[in-house]
């Protein structure tokens, strides 16, 4: 089991944009994932806020590595976020993706992004998981 989850991370891993950014995922398992970004400048748009993108980028790799956990291809079907409160420069944004309900191919997902002040926005996601495994056993 060990050796099939050593895998799955590698796999994982290799998400570049998450790595440009700087998004470090600090736990994930079966249906899981917790994910931290510390906000540059480049992050900021035009009102000196965290931009849209770079909260959605967050959730939607703690998405991929929550669905995608189990070793299985998973692709997003949906994503629908709320916005609920600005992130600034300097804040360390922290997303958390917890799987609600999952069933043969399909699974509901529901992540939460904070900050030092509380919650900045909430996603529910629904993944389609296909037959293939992405890792030889």
């Amino acid at each position: 089991m060990q050796e099939t989850r050593e895998k799955i991370w590698n796999h994982l891993s290799g998400d570049h944009y998450a790595k440009h950014l700087g998004i470090k995922v600090l736990e994930w398992g079966d249906g899981r994932a917790v994910a931290e970004l510390d906000v540059s400048e480049f992050m900021l748009n035009a009102h000196g806020t965290v931009h849209g993108a770079v909260i959605f980028a967050l959730a939607d790799t703690v998405f991929a590595v929550a669905c995608n956990s189990y070793g299985k291809t998973a692709v997003a079907l949906s994503m629908n976020i709320g916005f609920l409160a600005p992130g600034f420069l300097g804040n360390r944004l922290r997303a958390t993706a917890e799987e609600v309900k999952a069933g043969g191919k399909t699974g509901w997902y529901r992540i939460s992004v904070e900050n030092e002040e509380g919650l900045v926005a909430q996603l529910d996601a629904l993944a389609y998981r296909k037959n293939q495994p992405f890792i030889n056993d």
